[in-house]
Formats: structure tokens, C-alpha cells, sequence
């Protein structure tokens, strides 16, 4: 069975470069369906270097427990320490927002992801990709949230460049 996913990516140490690694191995692992704009914002929790950020869509066949793990995987090949603090630096954070269409706490993960309709910086890059879409638990589609968000926009979008790699897996 193929599930789709949405994914928040950000990074604010040598952000392009992990950015752009993150997205390689994501497109080589997984169907990317979509990828949004990438934005700068400022680090949120802690005083620190701007952050780009960026929401993917992808499907996959692992399951959510596996998809974690994968994900975790991930950010760790690239520098992510084990013991990582919530509000901290990162060399590549990958979130998962959504699963299908599945809410509540499962396997440890809360979904869809709290954070996804508080922050900009996942909110705003989210309604690029999928401006239509109804989370779970919403009555607003992600670009009517984000007409009605009061918090800060202090984003912007920058130039990123990033092809695509040929060769992927599929899970």
C-alpha cells in the first residue's frame, strides 16, 4: 500500500548544502511528489543562525513506525547529533506532518504535526504544495489557515537551486 506523507525540512548550519543533501536522499528513497519554495526564517525557541526551510510531499510503502526510523536515518547521516535538543542548531531536521490521512498519537508520533499550523515557516511553504488540503482535525483548508494565521511571517523566500537525482529506490 502507498501512503502519502508531507515532510518539513529545515536546516540552519550550512543550510544549502544540507538542505540539498536532504533532498537528494529523500528523492532516492521515496516517490517525491512535490517540493515548495524554500524560505529563510529566524530560529524559533532559541538565539541562532536563520534557518531555510522547505515542505515536500512524498509516498511511500513503509509503514509509519519504519518511516520514522528511515527519516531519523536520515538527519543522522547528515550530522544530526543522537541527543539533539528540541530548540538547538540543525544540520538537517526533517519532520513528518502528515500521513495519509491519520490523526492522534501513534508510534510516539503525534500527527498531523502540531507545529503545522502554528509556525510559518511550515505552514506558509505547506500551502505552496497543497494549498487545498484539509488537515485532520481542521475545518480550513492550509491556504485558508494561513489567510487567518496571526502569528509572525517573518519569512522570505530565497533563490535555491536543486536537481533532482536520477536514481532512486522507492520505499
Amino acid at each position: 500500500m502507498t501512503h502519502l506523507c508531507y515532510l518539513g525540512l529545515g536546516s540552519n548550519i550550512n543550510p544549502d548544502t544540507n538542505i540539498r543533501c536532504g533532498l537528494d536522499e529523500l528523492a532516492r528513497a521515496f516517490h517525491l511528489n512535490a517540493v515548495s519554495r524554500v524560505y529563510q526564517s529566524e530560529a524559533v525557541g532559541f538565539k541562532g543562525d536563520a534557518f531555510l526551510n522547505l515542505v515536500v510531499s512524498i509516498s511511500t510503502t513503509l509503514d509509519l513506525e519504519a518511516l520514522s526510523i528511515r527519516l531519523r536515518e536520515i538527519e543522522y547521516d547528515y550530522g544530526r547529533p543522537v541527543d539533539c535538543t528540541k530548540f538547538s542548531p540543525r544540520t538537517l531536521d526533517i519532520d513528518l506532518l502528515t500521513y495519509d490521512n491519520l490523526a492522534g498519537c501513534m508510534a510516539g508520533i503525534t500527527l498531523p504535526r502540531p507545529e503545522t499550523i502554528i509556525n510559518a515557516f511550515v505552514l506558509c511553504p505547506f500551502v505552496d504544495i497543497a494549498p487545498e488540503l484539509v488537515l485532520p482535525g481542521q475545518s480550513m483548508t492550509l491556504a485558508e489557515l494561513w489567510r487567518v494565521y496571526d502569528g509572525p511571517r517573518e519569512l522570505a523566500p530565497v533563490p535555491f537551486g536543486w536537481n533532482r537525482p536520477a536514481d532512486r529506490t522507492h520505499n
